[in-house]
């Protein structure tokens, strides 16, 4: 008489150890250092202050955006006069220290052939608090609304602030990344053929 042998049951698996608690936190660790140094990126105006750019010496991208007010300007209505473009946002720092440059220096525009200033919003969060800046500087000049950003991707911009200072004939002359100086100000308006302040 044989033995028969009866299969045994397979043993169950082991239940899995839960893994080491740092192997748990890493992911949402560096999803959250991630979305940090992002957000930070957005808010930090461009501070390498490069005055160069490969729209130097190039006629400066063609826009017609509308002002907060609803009405609309095109940089082609303002053909044969210097203008000075600056990409600004409420919630920016630096642009609130030269919100009163600009304020002087658009006391000065006017004329068929004289200064335009315009303000162009860049990732405003909020056009109430932009009102608010525009009222709380006495900005006279018009800023425009840029919603899909592609004026300010057309020109290369960074972060706010930025200025990009166009001569005469629709030409770039020279771009300033970061919150501007009187000195570095009257640096782009030489270079348009416009007294400094």
């Amino acid at each position: 008489m044989t033995e028969s042998t009866t299969p045994s049951a397979p043993n169950p698996p082991a239940p899995k150890s839960p893994a080491p608690l740092w192997r748990r936190l890493l992911p949402p660790a560096i999803a959250f250092a991630l979305v940090a140094v992002l957000a930070v990126a957005l808010r930090t105006p461009a501070s390498n202050n490069e005055t160069g750019g490969p729209l130097i010496g190039k006629p400066a991208p063609a826009f017609t955006l509308k002002t907060l007010d609803g009405p609309e300007l095109s940089l082609a209505s303002l053909k044969g006069r210097p203008v000075v473009v600056n990409f600004w946002a409420s919630w920016c720092g630096p642009c609130r220290e030269e919100a009163p440059m600009f304020r002087e220096l658009s006391d000065r525009q006017g004329g068929a052939d004289g200064l335009a200033v315009v303000g162009i919003l860049f990732q405003e969060t909020n056009e109430d608090n932009a009102r608010k800046f525009i009222q709380e500087y006495a900005l006279a000049y018009p800023n425009l609304q840029d919603p899909g950003i592609n004026t300010g991707v057309n020109y290369g911009v960074s972060g706010v602030p930025e200025t990009v200072f166009i001569d005469k004939d629709g030409v770039v002359q020279h771009m300033d990344r970061g919150g501007l100086t009187r000195e570095r100000l009257n640096v782009g308006l030489q270079k348009i053929g416009v007294p400094g302040i």
